[in-house]
């Protein structure tokens, strides 16, 4: 089971380096770029705003990322997020969002496809999406509708080079980036709930 540090624990967290990467780790994921980079922001931008809610903290931490950091950066950190339909090495929280139990290994097997389909039509993402409860196998439809694919149950189809690919840093692909930065601020407010934390 999933805990997170007080807020007033976390707030005090001057240099993000103890209880505030905790929290923010268990909303949002961990991974080296939210200790290294995300944290240490967070926390310095704490020094002169005030925080009510972990809610608060969750809207600051966005903004922390939309407003101050480059594409690379939000790149690598929604790579901190599991892919859709992994069931190894999850944290428990992504564990239970993704319903590891009962996915046939077909589904599995498909979205494993559909995300080498994904990271090749966007190079340098990873598709993330709010899953609020979904099956995996209506995630696996949400991602071909996305990929403009017909559904199907295949590992192999389409044959991923056949997809097309957007430049990176295209119009399309910032777009995709921005919505996936966005789901993982509705994650982390959905989580927040799951944890009886306001």
């Amino acid at each position: 089971m999933s805990t997170i540090p007080s807020l007033d624990q976390a707030l005090a967290d001057t240099a993000g380096h103890g209880p505030l990467v905790e929290a923010l780790s268990t909303l949002f994921e961990a991974s080296p770029i939210l200790q290294e980079h995300l944290a240490p922001q967070v926390a310095k931008t704490l020094q002169s705003q005030i925080v009510a809610s972990y809610s608060d903290l969750i809207d600051l931490t966005l903004d922390t990322i939309q407003s101050g950091w480059d594409d690379n950066l939000k790149a690598q950190f929604i790579e901190g997020h599991p892919r859709i339909g992994e069931v190894n090495n999850l944290s428990h929280l992504s564990s239970k969002e993704q319903a590891a139990v009962a996915t046939p290994p077909e589904v599995l097997a498909r979205l494993g496809h559909l995300n080498a389909c994904y990271g090749y039509r966007y190079p340098g993402l990873r598709y993330i999406t709010f899953v609020n409860g979904r099956s995996r196998a209506a995630i696996m439809e949400e991602m071909e509708d996305v990929l403009g694919i017909p559904r199907s149950l295949s590992a192999t189809d389409p044959v991923v080079e056949s997809i097309g690919q957007v430049e990176v840093g295209s119009e399309a692909w910032k777009t995709e980036l921005e919505r996936a930065v966005g789901d993982v601020g509705k994650i982390a407010k959905s989580r927040l709930r799951a944890l009886g934390v306001e």
